[in-house]
């Protein structure tokens, strides 16, 4: 993470009544994150599910601006844990981590962990605070209902069959 910068970090977590394999799958699958990130991929992994090592270059608007966000998968451990890095984009620094793991009720722990700073100084942690923090719970939370709502559905074979 950017020195000298403010450091957010955000936490979620919730419960999916699906294999943990499925839930992964839909993890890392780039259409699902597409549903709910408005951005598309357009260089490096585009399509099927992003893997150890891989890069994804995601193209969209944010606030009315175009918006380019490139992350590497830097940490793979399916079907239990991976993490992006955003290695070029608007941020001084991003990572997301998700993590799951098995319940004893046979349903799956879903937890992501995002950290990222801003660049521009004082401006950067005003706007941080006021826009990109609430944007991004609510976009970790939209993404746990889609993975939920896919994972418990039949509609997951059409992700990770």
């Amino acid at each position: 993470m950017a020195a000298n910068a403010h450091l957010f970090v955000l936490r979620d977590e919730t419960v999916v009544a699906a294999p943990i394999e499925r839930c992964f799958a839909l993890s890392t699958n780039l259409a699902v994150v597409e549903m709910t990130l408005a951005m598309r991929p357009v260089s490096g992994r585009t399509e099927g599910a992003v893997v150890d090592g891989d890069t994804v270059c995601w193209r969209g608007w944010k606030w009315g601006l175009p918006h380019t966000h490139e992350s590497s998968i830097e940490a793979y451990d399916p079907p239990r844990f991976f993490r992006d890095r955003m290695i070029a984009g608007r941020f001084a620094a991003f990572e997301h981590d998700h993590r799951l793991s098995r319940q004893g009720d046979g349903k799956v722990l879903l937890q992501d962990e995002v950290r990222f700073s801003m660049r521009w100084g004082a401006a950067g942690l005003m706007v941080g605070r006021a826009l990109v923090l609430p944007h991004i719970r609510m976009l970790m939370r939209e993404r746990f209902a889609l993975i939920k709502r896919l994972a418990e559905g039949e509609e997951w074979q059409r992700y990770a069959a």
